[in-house]
């Protein structure tokens, strides 16, 4: 019993113990812009405008030095800088008011999380607005209100355009293609939609495109290198076990021998 414990405590360790691997990415030159970013956020959300910016200038210089030595795709680059361009001009801009500012700010935190991380991207996390902002779309078009399902479809659009850079590094591109030219369509014949007598199948077949785009991301997220720990000690307990029940079954063959031969 004294070796169970052993290997089932020893599992547990392995599972709980921070990986190397985790700890060498963390460290990577691509994660430490990634936190640049997100202080940017945060200075951005605490109207510390010009830290913001500096902290934007920054990164601009160290992701430039950063490019020269790793290759990134036309796509990430083209991303990655648009979002980066979009954010400096809105922190710059006097006319935006906070949420503006902190909205651009965030579409490029989620871009640079979304090239840094190798797991769950923070774009999965907006899952909740997104969707209640859209069942709000769906709930005036039910209705019929035309005014609230502008005002409600606006809010949608905004809050999806946020995660549509990022997402757009996460999934193929067939997928994005096809998901931007739905909600496009919703957006630039909302008023045809919402007179279609077809407009719930269109809502409804929006709202399932949304429901897999998050689902998607959210599965199959534990880390390789975490399951290679739990299948390896999984091994050597199962091994283990096999051991002491041979053990113990060879113990009572010579036991049973034993009593035999006294008989």
């Amino acid at each position: 019993m004294k070796f169970i414990q052993f290997f089932i405590a020893l599992f547990f360790f392995l599972i709980l113990i921070p990986h190397p691997l985790n700890a060498v990415e963390s460290t990577s030159p691509l994660n430490e812009l990634d936190e640049v970013a997100d202080q940017a956020l945060q200075m951005t959300k605490a109207g510390r405008y010009e830290e913001a910016k500096h902290l934007l200038v920054y990164f601009s210089d160290e992701f430039a030095s950063l490019s020269a030595q790793r290759s990134f795709s036309m796509d990430e680059l083209r991303i990655l800088t648009i979002s980066h361009n979009l954010a400096v001009e809105s922190i710059n801009q006097t006319s935006a008011d906070m949420e503006q500012k902190v909205n651009a700010v965030t579409k490029f935190r989620l871009v640079m999380d979304a090239l840094s991380s190798q797991y769950q991207p923070l774009w999965v996390e907006m899952e909740d607005p997104i969707m209640e902002a859209f069942n709000g779309v769906k709930s005036a078009a039910e209705n019929g209100n035309a005014d609230e399902y502008h005002t409600t479809l606006n809010v949608f659009l905004s809050k999806y355009n946020i995660i549509q850079p990022s997402i757009k590094l996460d999934i193929s591109v067939e997928r994005a293609q096809a998901l931007d030219a739905r909600i496009s369509y919703l957006d630039h014949y909302r008023q045809d939609v919402l007179e279609s007598t077809e407009t719930m199948t269109e809502l409804t077949s929006l709202e399932t495109d949304l429901e897999k785009l998050f689902e998607n991301k959210q599965e199959d997220e534990a880390d390789p290198s975490l399951w290679w720990v739990i299948i390896s000690t999984g091994s050597i307990i199962v091994s283990t076990l096999s051991y002491v029940g041979w053990r113990k079954y060879k113990g009572q063959g010579e036991a049973k021998k034993s009593e035999r031969q006294k008989n």
